[in-house]
């Protein structure tokens, strides 16, 4: 039996060696039948029969044939030969109509490779090029031939190079690849040569080539190896920029580089602004320190030469003398002259009387009626409170954030509309670090590195995880039946009723279908004489390569695809990569997709519940000692859930903070005179009445804007009451230690010395309150919703705190005030101590230290230099570090420390080699099945150059600037290959009860005979506008396959919405690949009804891998000035509306807009808030400029010096922080406006004593009442769980509290030392005229006692009353008049 064999491969030697290679032969002819060695092969291999023969002339039917097959081959009728038969030229017709589904874009590409097999199966020269190599006997029909299963091809590298050339840039639009990516095997696009591209075309187990054939590429003029007679073919390939002989248009620049034209690079990003050669602002900011310590050395050396000349005038007599009083300060002693006083003095004199008579009468008042006031305000602040039954907590971070009028919002408001939401991610990130890697010896591929983590250990284990999550089954109420994963999975083949395979879920194990048992295939196989086993990893090195084939090149015969229908890419099963290095990769990655339906639906809760059973497994793997994977892991819902959680776990964090500060007002305002009197001066009940009276305000506030519907937030619980406090316990000091320092007056009742007290501090309550309110109210003008609800909440907040304190509070105190005069303990009321209380004031320990040395020291004059030196120097310093400060929040910092998701975001920046993805999405008014629309759009031959999807790619080649890192698809590109009849994607019945209708192309060709539309011939296929809206909705529905790759089904079914009237309103759908499987995907049931026009369309692409929120704001701006560009040009198209837009959409915008106007915007908010500071603090004062300038200019110091610690502390400026800044504002005017009224009322001679006595009666009570009330509270925060309060609130806030301080009690005195107002003319003139008055009057008594003496009646007693009356009398009249004032 061997020898019977080895003399049939005798004969068969003999047979090929007589084969000539001469002209007009050919080799083989006709079809045998199948090719025998050949089994599982994606399309069947029909075989030639070998027959060394003359060329055939061809005529009729058959001559028509090679015609529309192989024109090149056509020399007229009559004069055509050909080497095949009818039957070859129509399988030779559908074996090309599978690439040039893929190449039709490109018609010279398409030609070259269509002239490649005409002619080596058709070339009336064939035996001149082909040399058969194997033959073998095949029977059909019973009859047995020799057919040809194996030859080689000789072609000269000028015709292959060539060819070759203009296919390299064909693009695949549904992925944004190269359509060479596909055929050329194993080693893709970017590896592929001419030879390899020509192996793979002849290579039997890619599935498509019906026989073997080994190209021979040869150089021009070589002869070593040729066989003798054999001429390798050397005819002309077209470049891809000519015009095929047929007519066809050029391709077009997307699928050739020599078709573009010359397009200037984009613009480099603008860079550092800079001067003299260094960094700009550091150059500004040292500038505007020099100026300033020029300005204030100038003001100090005029100072001191007019100083001089006073002194020089005093000397020489030209003035009246002076006085010095015991602290050597100059006392005036002339007179103040009426003429002299200004109306300014006159009306600030006005205002503070007017305002001190005001609230001395209204504190009486207050103070009688202690329990009906108390009881009236619980009434009105109930009322109020009682709309938090209707409270609406805003989590959304969209509603926060995004502006509802804002463009991002009004963009995913139409893409959502239009599209619906995109689906939800739940993900893992797998790795396994510490494992040892090893170098596989592939067969077919040569040594391949694989990683550690790469082993089939893994894979498997991989997969046993996988199968667990993907069976999660459990009961759902909402459902009232067993749930699974198929009933809310993305299934993008079959989302009407999915089964478990259907659901989109992308891994390493989809290239072996989930199947262990293709895992575990192996097979002995022979390459080049050379037999090894092959395994899984050489499917892998394959599928990893070439992840769109149906069927890897070795003998395992297995598909790529995952069992869902779509392939798996690369980025999406493996991450941590370099370059195509994938075996190598660093990690696994595993995504189910599920689909994202609106809140009321009742599936969204099965969603939830299907993610908290994922979760579940998932935690419970992680916790498993014998699992080898280090993996961080998400699911949609895992944001939401961690700030839940941390939110909660922070609430005692929050308790904490405020019972600490409670503790420290109630033990502060604590007189304690004595042991005996503690229980009886201490002031615990008025300070819980202080915190009510701001939990009342708060709540309020809360409640009557839960009336009218706006809703709440947690940045709103968090910082508001904080803010109130700190304006509340503030005025509580004030108040209450002006009380305890203050003497009761003979013949004074208690509640009218608390009137005359609230008449003495009220208006400086009034001007922060009024100031911090109208300031918050203004900065409800804000357009970013979080910041403009703050903003009210905080002003009606601030506006019912200083009412309630007028009337609440005041009744409060008076009860107290009973109570300690009647010597009864706080807590225990019926309990009496016999120690009096000492009638002289109270000043406490604070006010005597600040008196005796803080203020002395402070305003030495050294020391004032020395802090105007050190304050200019800190604000030119945060002026320069406010220019550098980084605007951006990081999502990363939304989660507490120790979450679960922080690995996550660390996995994904380190693992993930794509960005997320950008849709263009096209609004109504753009007529899209036009020819002229259809060229604005496309990207494939006869398409503008400068069209919508061209641009993009131009701007991919730019990735640095544009942060677009994968070119778009686009369903028209896809819509016009699809109608190609060049392809058997279109094509309709022909007969049957379907005739005329849409014929799948996987039905046969004798069902469907007829194309949808005519050859074009110039190759640039465009539909009218009948055909366009009648095959488009076939288009959409037909699944793409082998026979048709471009089907729409999953790609694009979902990217074009269209109106009744057929009006595409539009979404260009830039995509990887014919399916929509990783990233969002959108529901859009019913909209693509025949005959509806098109309402909306997108079209998607990649952005580069972005890691932070500065990346994602410029790859939106840069998004968005590309769309504006294609919106300009889109609108020339004829018949366009003037409306028409493109705009770009990302999930991610509406986070990361606020970014492009949030420093405008804080800008604006900021500057709203320091107006009314500075208006109401001069019209307060009686329209002192001075003050209020002043105030103003500390202030803005403030916020400067903040901002500039900001980016010390690496503290980012976002929404949050602006939040905080404007609240800063509000504080700052309690650091602020009291010292300032204090110094503007002072009567002291010079400034230096007037900023002393300012320090020390005012300055004590701020320090006590703000910087000691938040200072506790706030450092308590740093032991909150949340980075978001870790940095926004404890480092931000304690940032603000020390800033204030330092400002407040030391800068600004030292700053109105220097440049404070002087003292009120008008106040002089009339402390002036009650003193003439009172010594007027003494004049008067002195003569009375000199009558009474004369006259003798006047006893020791009257005596005594006349020396000592008018001195005590002229006393109590200053004392009244300071009050009022």
């Amino acid at each position: 039996m061997s020898g019977f064999a080895a003399l049939i491969a005798f004969l068969t030697c003999m047979v090929l060696s007589e084969a000539q290679h001469e002209p007009g032969s050919c080799v083989f002819y006709e079809e045998c039948g199948k090719n025998p060695t050949l089994v599982g092969a994606l399309i069947t291999p029909i075989v030639p029969c070998f027959n060394y023969s003359p060329a055939r002339e061809l005529t009729g039917e058959h001559y028509k044939k090679l015609k529309e097959v192989c024109p090149m081959l056509d020399n007229g009728e009559g004069n055509t030969f050909a080497c095949c038969s009818i039957k070859q030229l129509s399988s030779l017709e559908r074996s090309l109509t599978l690439s040039k589904s893929l190449l039709v874009r490109c018609p010279s590409c398409a030609d070259n490779f269509a002239h490649l097999h005409c002619i080596n199966t058709c070339s009336p020269n064939q035996s001149q090029s082909v040399k058969v190599t194997k033959v073998m006997n095949v029977t059909a029909l019973n009859r047995t031939r020799e057919a040809v299963v194996a030859y080689q091809a000789y072609l000269s590298t000028s015709f292959a190079d060539a060819a070759f050339q203009s296919c390299q840039n064909v693009r695949i639009p549904a992925t944004g690849g190269f359509a060479i990516g596909t055929m050329c095997g194993r080693y893709g696009a970017k590896l592929c040569t001419p030879q390899r591209w020509y192996d793979f075309q002849g290579d039997t187990s890619n599935g498509l080539a019906p026989l073997d054939i080994d190209f021979q590429l040869i150089k021009p003029g070589e002869t070593e190896g040729v066989p003798e007679g054999v001429v390798p073919y050397s005819g002309r390939a077209l470049s891809c920029n000519q015009l095929t002989p047929s007519g066809g248009q050029v391709c077009s620049c997307q699928d050739c580089k020599e078709s573009c034209p010359n397009v200037p690079p984009p613009p480099l990003l603008a860079g550092p602004f800079r001067l003299l050669g260094t960094d700009g602002f550091l150059v500004i900011s040292i500038i505007s320190f020099c100026l300033l310590i020029f300005a204030f050395l100038f003001f100090l050396f005029v100072s001191c030469f007019v100083k001089s000349q006073n002194k020089q005038v005093e000397q020489s007599g030209k003035r009246k003398k002076k006085n010095r009083d015991q602290k050597s300060n100059d006392v005036p002693q002339r007179l103040i002259c009426p003429s002299e006083v200004t109306c300014v003095d006159r009306n600030s004199m006005a205002a503070q009387a007017f305002l001190s008579s005001v609230f001395q009468s209204w504190g009486t008042f207050m103070a009688t009626y202690p329990l009906t006031v108390l009881l009236v305000s619980a009434i009105i602040v109930a009322a109020f409170s009682a709309g938090l039954m209707s409270l609406k907590l805003t989590t959304d971070p969209v509603e926060l954030w995004s502006a509802s009028n804002s463009r991002a919002r009004q963009e995913k408001d139409f893409h959502d509309k239009h599209f619906g939401p995109f689906f939800r991610t739940n993900q893992l990130i797998l790795t396994a670090p510490g494992r040892k890697g090893h170098i596989y010896d592939s067969l077919l591929f040569g040594s391949q590195n694989f990683s550690g983590l790469v082993s089939k250990e893994l894979v498997i284990e991989l997969l046993q995880l996988q199968k667990r999550i993907q069976n999660i089954k459990f009961w759902s109420e909402d459902l009232n039946r067993t749930a699974s994963l198929k009933d809310v999975c993305f299934a993008p083949l079959n989302p009407n009723n999915p089964a478990q395979f259907d659901c989109a879920v992308n891994s390493l194990p989809q290239y072996f279908q989930n199947s262990l048992d293709n895992i575990n295939a192996k097979v002995n196989m022979t390459e080049l004489g050379v037999t090894k086993e092959v395994d899984w990893r050489d499917h892998l090195i394959y599928c990893l390569n070439s992840p769109l084939s149906f069927k890897d090149i070795t003998d395992l015969g297995m598909s790529c695809m995952a069992d869902y229908g779509a392939p798996v890419f690369p980025f999406l099963a493996v991450g941590g990569y370099k370059g195509d290095d994938y075996t190598n990769a660093e990690a696994f990655i595993l995504t189910f997709s599920l689909n994202n339906y609106p809140r009321t639906n009742v599936k969204f809760n099965v969603a939830l519940q299907w993610e908290k059973e994922y979760l579940k497994i998932v935690q419970a793997y992680q916790r498993d000692p014998t699992a080898n994977f280090t993996f961080a892991y998400m699911a949609e819902r895992s944001l939401e859930d961690e700030i839940n959680r941390t939110t909660a776990e922070d609430i005692p964090i929050f308790m904490i903070s405020y019972a600490v500060i409670f503790v420290y007002i109630a033990v502060a305002l604590g007189e304690y005179s004595s042991w005996r009197r503690i229980l009886v001066d201490s002031k615990f009940l008025v300070g819980l009445g202080g915190i009510l009276v701001v939990a009342c305000s708060v709540l309020a506030s809360m409640g009557f804007y839960s009336w009218i519907g706006i809703p709440s937030s947690l940045v709103i619980l968090q910082v508001v009451p904080f803010l109130v406090l700190a304006v509340g316990a503030d005025n509580i000091f004030i108040f209450v230690l002006e009380y305890q320092r203050d003497v009761r007056r003979p013949e004074e009742k208690r509640e009218q010395q608390i009137g005359r007290v609230l008449g003495n501090v009220a208006p400086s309550m009034l001007l922060c309150s009024l100031s911090e309110s109208v300031c918050f109210f203004l900065g409800a003008l804000s357009t970013m919703p979080a910041v403009k609800s703050f903003a009210l909440y905080a002003a009606l907040a601030v506006l019912m705190d200083f009412v309630l304190q007028m009337t609440a509070f005041v009744a409060l105190l008076s009860l107290d005030a009973r109570r300690q005069d009647d010597n009864r303990c706080e807590l225990f009321c019926c309990v009496t101590v016999a120690t009096k209380r000492p009638n002289k004031p109270n000043e406490g320990f604070l006010l005597p230290l600040m008196r005796k040395y803080y203020a002395p020291v402070l305003l030495n004059r050294y020391v004032r230099f020395l802090v105007m030196l050190a304050f200019l120097f800190l604000f030119s310093a945060s002026l320069y570090l406010m220019f550098n400060v980084t605007v951006g929040l990081d999502q990363e910092l939304a989660m507490p420390q120790g979450s679960y998701m922080l690995d996550y975001f660390k996995y994904l920046y380190k693992y993930l080699e794509v960005g997320v993805p950008v849709y263009f999405v096209t609004k109504r008014g753009f007529s899209f099945n036009t020819t002229e629309g259809m060229n604005a759009v496309c990207s494939s031959v006869g398409c503008d150059p400068f069209s919508m999807t061209q641009k993009i790619q131009y701007a991919t080649n730019h990735p640095e600037l544009s942060y677009l890192g994968i070119s778009a698809n686009s369903w028209v590109d896809d819509f016009i290959d699809w109608l190609n009849p060049a392809s058997r994607c279109c094509r309709l019945y022909t007969i049957g009860p379907n005739a005329g209708k849409f014929c799948p192309a996987d039905t046969s060709a004798f069902l469907c005979g007829r194309k949808c539309l005519p050859r074009p011939q110039d190759g640039v296929l465009r539909p009218t506008i009948e055909e366009f809206n009648r095959f488009l909705p076939s288009f959409l529905g037909d699944r793409p396959g082998l026979q048709c790759p471009k089907g729409g089904l999953g790609a694009y079914d979902t990217a074009v919405v269209r109106d009744e009237n057929g009006e595409i309103i539009g979404k260009i759908y830039f995509f990887i690949f014919f399916y929509v499987f990783f990233f969002k995907r959108c529901v859009s049931d019913g909209a693509f009804l025949p005959g509806h026009t098109h309402i909306a369309s997108r079209f998607m692409a990649y952005h580069t891998p972005l890691a932070n929120s500065q990346e994602f704001t410029a790859a939106l701006l840069s998004a968005r000035e590309l769309a504006d560009n294609i919106t300009d040009s889109m609108r020339k198209v004829p018949g366009t509306s003037p409306d028409f837009e493109v705009f770009p959409y990302t999930v991610t915008n509406v986070f990361y807009e606020q970014y492009l106007t949030i420093v405008p915007e804080g800008l604006f908010n900021i500057s709203l808030c320091l107006l009314p500071t500075f208006v109401v603090c001069c019209l307060l004062l009686g329209l002192d400029l001075r003050s209020g300038l002043l105030n103003l200019i500390t202030i803005i110091m403030i916020t400067v010096d903040t901002v500039g610690v900001m980016t010390l502390w690496d503290i980012h400026y976002n929404a949050v922080a602006l939040i905080n800044l404007v609240t800063a504002v509000g504080i700052s005017v309690e650091f602020v406006s009291h010292m300032t009224r204090s110094f503007a009322l002072s009567t002291k001679p010079t400034r230096v004593e007037r900023a002393k006595e300012a320090t020390a009666n005012m300055g004590s009570a701020v320090f006590a009442g703000v910087a000691m009330t938040n200072l506790p509270g706030i450092l308590v925060l740093a032991f909150a769980k949340a980075q978001l309060i870790q940095i926004f609130f404890f480092r931000l806030n304690l940032v603000i509290t020390l800033l204030g301080m330092a400002h407040g009690l030391i800068f600004l005195p030292v700053v109105l030392s220097y440049f404070g107002p002087g003292v009120n003319k008008a106040v002089l003139l009339q402390i002036q005229q009650e003193e003439w008055k009172a010594r007027q009057e003494l004049e008067m008594r002195n003569n009375m006692r000199q009558f009474y003496h004369n006259m003798s009646y006047q006893d020791d007693e009257a005596k005594e009353q006349v020396h000592s009356q008018p001195q005590t009398h002229i006393r109590e009249q200053e004392e009244d008049r300071v009050d009022r004032f």
